[in-house]
């Protein structure tokens, strides 16, 4: 279910991307407005998400990937899905504080 939801929230960031960049037909003023409006610090963490989305549907994709191709894969999925958190946690956490260390310093 994580994996559908983080492909359906990553599907519609891609589309609102595609739109705020058709803007520059619109003319510079328009474009640079909504690029103004992302730079707001309250959008930082919708940034994070979109981060960890595409983080965990990724690695989650892998994981897929290795049970429907693996014999033994849907033995070890359980396992294989507590091998993707021990991955996504410490790899998110590092890059979220990354993303989010300007806003304390």
């Amino acid at each position: 279910m994580l994996h559908r939801l983080t492909g359906v929230g990553i599907l519609l960031f891609l589309c609102l991307h595609i739109l705020d960049t058709a803007l520059i037909l619109w003319g510079p003023a328009a474009y640079n407005h909504i690029i103004q409006l992302y730079r707001h610090p309250l959008f930082r963490p919708l940034e994070v998400a979109l981060y960890a989305a595409v983080l965990f549907h990724a690695l989650n994709g892998i994981r897929v990937i290795i049970v429907d191709w693996w014999s033994q894969g849907s033995r070890y999925q359980r396992v294989l899905f507590y091998v993707v958190l021990l991955i996504f946690w410490p790899t998110f956490l590092y890059g979220a504080y990354l993303m989010l260390r300007s806003l304390w310093q």
